[in-house]
């Protein structure tokens, strides 16, 4: 099974090459991940009941996955020898697009799959809204949605970024199994100049 180059931990995986991106860069593909990695390990046939999906959709994609290291067999929760479990290989996966600028195939390949991404946030952040109806007020009260700017210099820009990051490890730490009192909670942060500003 190929794997992407893996960082000193397991559970991060740094993306180098544009086939692993761009198996990556599906909407369904993504989701697939995103399940595995909140809710844990699954079969096709759970999958496919969470998504919507046949079976077969579910069990092609789980393929092109495995193919690139993205998911792995969880035999150890198999109730009999036909039942196949799969889990997410990583955690987190990431990438430096600034390496990619010199070469236009991985560049590409880097851009269609941020693109995914940035679709796959705003299709998540709908289904929040169309899910508030179900939730307590004080949990509604927590929900935060918000933007700024600011004329920053290279400096600050860096500043500012490192202290999201900051922000985002410490309640990653938090990310274990679920206890009493507590439901999934997602963040989603985006840094970045404005064009043409």
């Amino acid at each position: 099974m190929a794997d992407p180059e893996r960082t000193s931990s397991d559970a991060h995986v740094q993306l180098h090459d544009p086939g692993p991106m761009r198996a990556m860069a599906h909407p369904m593909r993504l989701r697939i991940i995103g399940l595995l990695r909140m809710e844990g390990p699954a079969t096709v046939g759970m999958l496919a009941a969470t998504t919507g999906e046949s079976a077969g959709t579910i069990s092609y994609h789980m393929a092109t996955l495995a193919k690139h290291g993205f998911v792995v067999e969880a035999p150890e929760l198999a109730r009999d020898r036909r039942e196949r479990w799969w889990r997410a290989a990583h955690e987190m996966t990431s990438w430096d697009t600034v390496e990619f600028l010199d070469d236009p195939a991985r560049h590409a390949a880097s851009e269609v799959l941020r693109r995914t991404v940035l679709e796959s946030y705003h299709r998540e952040l709908l289904a929040a809204l169309d899910a508030e109806a179900t939730l307590e007020p004080e949990w509604i009260a927590s929900t935060d949605s918000s933007d700024g700017a600011a004329h920053l210099t290279l400096e600050e820009f860096q500043e500012l970024s490192a202290d999201l990051a900051a922000v985002r490890e410490k309640w990653w730490g938090r990310r274990g199994e679920p206890a009493e009192g507590t439901r999934l909670v997602r963040w989603m942060t985006h840094v970045f100049p404005r064009a043409g500003a």
